[in-house]
C-alpha cells in the first residue's frame, strides 16, 4: 500500500468549519497511509521573541495568508478522500504515530467559555515549553508532565443536510471530540456520510485531562501518521474507538445526561453485537464492568465515553 504526505499549507488547511461541499486535497486508496502535518495557534497566542519557543514555518505561512481575518476555530488539515467510501460505510482510521511539531504549546482561559465561565471572566494565556526528545512539557511553576499527544479534532465530512457547521461542536461526523484515549496505537471508527468520507484532522493536544475544563489542553502543533481502511455497508451511526486495552463508545449532546445515555446505549449495542448477551444482561454488565468518563464539557456538545476493558468479555 502507498504512503502519502500531506503538509499543512494555506491551500491544504481550512479554518473552523466542516462542510460536505469542501473538496478533498488528497485522494487515497483503502489501506494507504498518510503522514499529516497539523498546526495550531493564532497570532495572539504565539510565544514572544527571545523565548526560545520556535514558531513552525508552516504555522507562520498559514497565519500570514489570513492576516487581518478572524480565525473562527481550529486549523484542520484535509479533507482526505478514500476511494470507494460511500454513505453507510465505516471508515477505520488507525493512528499509527503522533509526534510533536513544535517545542512549545499553550493553555488559555477564554472569557465566557470553559466549565466555570462565571468564576473566571478574564483572559489568561500560559506558554508551555515542550521537550520533544524527552516527551515532556514543563509548566511555568516547574511541574513536569509526560506528553500523551492526540488530535482533538478528527472527523469526516458531515451529512450534506448539515451545511456549514463550526469545528467547535463534535457531532455524528466526530470532529472536536477532545478524547484523550485516541493516542498512537488507537483506532477510530467513523460513519461515512458523503462519497469519499473526506477525513480531516487538527487541534493537536500534547496532554489533557478528561473534561478539558478550562476550554484548552496543551494546544500545540502535532504530526500524525494514519492508515485508512474501509468497511462496507455497516450502517454505523456514531463514532466509536478501540485502544490497545479498551473498546470505547461515545455519546455527544449539549446535555451531559443525554450524552451519558447515548454512550451507554452505544456500549450496550456493541456488547450485544459481539456476544450472546441479551440487552438486559449487557445493561447489567455495563454497570459492573464498564467505566463511563466525561470526555469534555466545553464544546457546546458535551462528551461521555464508555471504556470496556479487552479480555473480560470477548
Amino acid at each position: 500500500m502507498a504512503t502519502h504526505r500531506l503538509e499543512a499549507r494555506p491551500e491544504t488547511v481550512r479554518l473552523g468549519v466542516f462542510d460536505a461541499r469542501i473538496p478533498p486535497v488528497l485522494t487515497i486508496a483503502p489501506g494507504d497511509t498518510v503522514q499529516v502535518q497539523c498546526v495550531s495557534g493564532r497570532p495572539e497566542v504565539l510565544p514572544p521573541p527571545g523565548s526560545g519557543m520556535e514558531v513552525p514555518p508552516a504555522l507562520a505561512a498559514i497565519l500570514a495568508s489570513v492576516a487581518g481575518q478572524r480565525i473562527p476555530g481550529h486549523i484542520v488539515t484535509g479533507p482526505i478522500a478514500i476511494q470507494g467510501a460511500e454513505p453507510g460505510d465505516t471508515l477505520e482510521i488507525r493512528i499509527d504515530a503522533i509526534e510533536p511539531g513544535a517545542n512549545w504549546g499553550y493553555n488559555a482561559i477564554a472569557p465566557l467559555m470553559g466549565t466555570l465561565p462565571e468564576d473566571f471572566p478574564d483572559r489568561v494565556l500560559m506558554h508551555i515549553a515542550v521537550d520533544k526528545a524527552a516527551g515532556t512539557c514543563r509548566l511555568p511553576w516547574g511541574t513536569e508532565l509526560q506528553l500523551a499527544p492526540f488530535f482533538g479534532v478528527m472527523g469526516v465530512a458531515p451529512p450534506p443536510a448539515f451545511g456549514t457547521i463550526m469545528s467547535k461542536e463534535p457531532r455524528i461526523h466526530a470532529g472536536n471530540m477532545d478524547n484523550k484515549q485516541l493516542t498512537a496505537g488507537s483506532t477510530l471508527f467513523l460513519p461515512v456520510w458523503v462519497p469519499g468520507a473526506n477525513f480531516s484532522v487538527g487541534d493537536g493536544h500534547g496532554v489533557q485531562g478528561d473534561g478539558e475544563v478550562c476550554v484548552t489542553a496543551l494546544e500545540m502543533c502535532l504530526n500524525g501518521t494514519f492508515t485508512f481502511h474501509l468497511h462496507k455497508a455497516t450502517g454505523q451511526a456514531m463514532p466509536r474507538a478501540e485502544t490497545p486495552t479498551h473498546y470505547v463508545s461515545m455519546g455527544l449532546n449539549e446535555d451531559l445526561d443525554q450524552a451519558m445515555k447515548q454512550a451507554l446505549r452505544e456500549m450496550i449495542a456493541f456488547i450485544c453485537a459481539r456476544s450472546n448477551l441479551s440487552r438486559e444482561e449487557a445493561y447489567q454488565f455495563c454497570s459492573l464492568a464498564v467505566d463511563f468518563r466525561v470526555t469534555q464539557t466545553v464544546n457546546g456538545e458535551k462528551g461521555v465515553h464508555g471504556m470496556l476493558r479487552k479480555g473480560i468479555l470477548f
